[in-house]
């Protein structure tokens, strides 16, 4: 009998599973039917990953020894049940690494070169000459040292900015960020940075990371990325220090509670941009998506180590 992969989504299929599906009984399911659906099922792929449905469904998971998950964080995820189990759990590790890095320079240049101020006063038909900032030499303090916190360090050194890390713990010569900052002593250490960077997998330890401690240190007019989780991130003391003008600007890309609410401050909050959670989706991450998953589908039903394996405890793929 084939060994059986269930897909979980919302309505948006994969392709290119085709190849998959010639060695395994491939099922479909919504998150009111999964649980029927899993029942038997030997892998499960969450294509809907943001979904809660595998907790309500793990009852009839007994079978379950492979679960990939098509996003790079697993914190949504990680419920207690699953994770002091024998099932595996791989991410997609990979695929949003580049575009998010992309995306992370575009909102640093965005405010260095007061691009939305431009745009306002074009709409207004406001010739005013202004200055602008340089971004080479300016310091970028990354937490989250994993996959893509490297991709962004390498991208905002060739354009000649300086960076440092932030991780679970302190260290020298790392070959993409020189030197790695303890996240405990994130407070006594961000003072240097005129970027503040958060990619970080959530994770007990990174949950309210960035408070008002770390944000009352930050260098004056220093600036905050957010393309991690909502959570990293104290928005009520966020907002104080935006209004105050001692943090200069807030890219923010994810947030606690989405799609954000309509009255939500953050939307009309000075020097904020409020992007959907698009950081890492440039045209064609589907595809790399299904493709990622499609070489350890195969992997698995060879018998074969799989790419992007998760420590449960940690929250993330060590590297």
């Amino acid at each position: 009998m084939a060994p059986v992969l269930v897909v979980l989504h919302a309505g948006d299929l994969p392709d290119g599973l085709d190849s998959v599906a010639e060695v395994a009984d491939v099922r479909y399911a919504t998150a009111d039917t999964l649980g029927d659906a899993v029942d038997g099922a030997d892998a499960l792929l969450l294509w809907d990953f943001f979904s809660p449905a595998v907790e309500s469904a793990w009852p009839r998971c007994g079978s379950l020894k492979w679960i990939h998950i098509a996003a790079a964080g697993v914190d949504s995820l990680m419920f207690d049940d699953l994770v002091d189990s024998d099932v595996i759990v791989t991410n997609s590790r990979g695929v949003f690494d580049r575009p998010i890095a992309e995306f992370v320079l575009a909102q640093i240049l965005a405010f260095a070169k007061d691009s939305e101020r431009s745009r306002a006063l074009q709409h207004s038909k406001v010739w005013q000459h202004r200055e602008t900032e340089r971004i080479d030499g300016a310091h970028a303090m990354i937490v989250g040292t994993g996959a893509i916190g490297r991709a962004i360090a390498s991208l905002l050194t060739a354009v000649g900015m300086s960076v440092s890390g932030v991780g679970r713990t302190a260290r020298e010569g790392d070959r993409d960020f020189g030197t790695v900052h303890a996240s405990a002593d994130l407070a006594s250490e961000v003072a240097r940075a005129d970027y503040l960077v958060l990619v970080a997998p959530l994770t007990d330890l990174t949950r309210g990371l960035v408070d008002d401690s770390v944000l009352a240190a930050m260098k004056p007019g220093s600036r905050v990325v957010n393309v991690g989780r909502g959570e990293l991130l104290d928005t009520e003391a966020l907002l104080a220090h935006l209004a105050t003008g001692h943090i200069a600007g807030a890219a923010l890309d994810v947030f606690e509670t989405e799609p954000l609410s309509a009255d939500h401050p953050l939307w009309t909050a000075e020097n904020v941009i409020v992007t959907p959670h698009m950081s890492g989706d440039a045209s064609g991450w589907k595809q790399r998506l299904a493709e990622l998953f499609v070489d350890n589908a195969l992997r698995h039903f060879r018998g074969e180590p799989l790419r992007n394996v998760v420590d449960k405890k940690l929250g993330f793929v060590p590297t």
